[in-house]
């Protein structure tokens, strides 16, 4: 391996391990966003999607703690890397983010049970809604990329 090649791979392992570093922080972030929301379900308009609000903090602020564990084991192209690393984090602060607004609004978009015959306007239904269906989406392929740049045939070649 000449010079270029090992400096190459020199700066693709720190971009790994900065990467690793950073879902790291947003895990931790996201983790303690839930512990807060905890905190706050009482006030919230449907107190059941608000506990599930806190939940969804709590378990994609840890799913994101465990992927930087597993980061530098995800070989993949450097736009697909990007691309789950980037749909991870939409994945998971959107989570977060439209279950805890649905619990303000006190919506049943997606969640009829959680709803506890709660409803909210329209325009929340609809935007939960969107929510929903954008972090379904997204975290479903963020996961793909991953699965596909974990895949053992790959780890052999190397």
């Amino acid at each position: 391996m000449d010079w270029a090649q090992r400096e190459a791979q020199d700066f693709e392992i720190t971009q790994m391990k900065s990467d690793s570093r950073r879902l790291m922080w947003h895990g931790m972030f996201l983790f303690l966003l839930g512990l807060v929301t905890g905190l706050l379900e009482q006030r919230f308009t449907n107190m059941r999607m608000g506990l599930a609000a806190h939940l969804e903090g709590v378990m994609n602020g840890t799913f994101l703690v465990a992927l930087a564990a597993i980061w530098t084991e995800v070989r993949l192209p450097p736009t697909a890397k990007a691309a789950a690393y980037w749909t991870a984090l939409y994945g998971t602060y959107a989570n977060w983010l439209t279950t805890t607004f649905a619990a303000i609004f006190g919506t049943a978009a997606a969640n009829p049970i959680i709803s506890a015959g709660h409803h909210g306007q329209p325009w929340q239904e609809q935007l939960a809604a969107a929510g929903f269906l954008s972090v379904a989406i997204v975290i479903i392929a963020s996961v793909v990329l991953i699965l596909w740049g974990l895949r053992a045939r790959v780890a052999q070649h190397e």
